[in-house]
């Protein structure tokens, strides 16, 4: 696994594994907010897997480089919703089209009749990931 995380390039700080000059969360964050349209920082923080503080930086970040807005939620004034702005939307496609790009080679290079099980085998780690971190969570 570390070595895959190593490859992959999901280590590099300032850029995301398909070439966008951002950091991971954030490609992630616009990636989340493209297809929900918005949502509020704990909603985000759980799609992407961090804590109240990080998305709380993450978030101001992305409004410093205009691309999220952040308003106060109507139905409870404590949350923050956070949506594209037009320049936040742009991005967000491209970093998608990269993204589908990358994983189109990566899929690309493995043979056909492999996929399914790579897949499959994907799949099943991401939901043992998820169990742990539960488990781990409930200690």
């Amino acid at each position: 696994m570390q070595m895959l995380i190593r490859r992959f390039g999901a280590l590099a700080a300032d850029s995301t594994p398909c070439g966008k000059p951002l950091a991971i969360a954030h490609a992630h964050a616009l990636m989340a907010l493209e297809s929900e349209g918005e949502l509020t920082q704990q909603q985000l923080g759980q799609r992407l897997s961090i804590d109240k503080s990080n998305v709380a930086r993450l978030c101001a970040r992305m409004v410093e480089d205009g691309h999220v807005l952040q308003t106060v939620s109507e139905q409870d004034g404590r949350s923050r919703v956070v949506s594209l702005t037009a320049k936040g939307r742009k991005l967000a496609a491209e970093v998608s089209t990269a993204s589908r790009k990358r994983f189109s080679r990566l899929l690309g290079v493995i043979p056909r009749a492999q996929r399914a099980t790579i897949i499959e085998s994907l799949e099943q780690l991401t939901a043992a990931i998820e169990e742990t971190s539960s488990q781990e969570q409930e200690r």
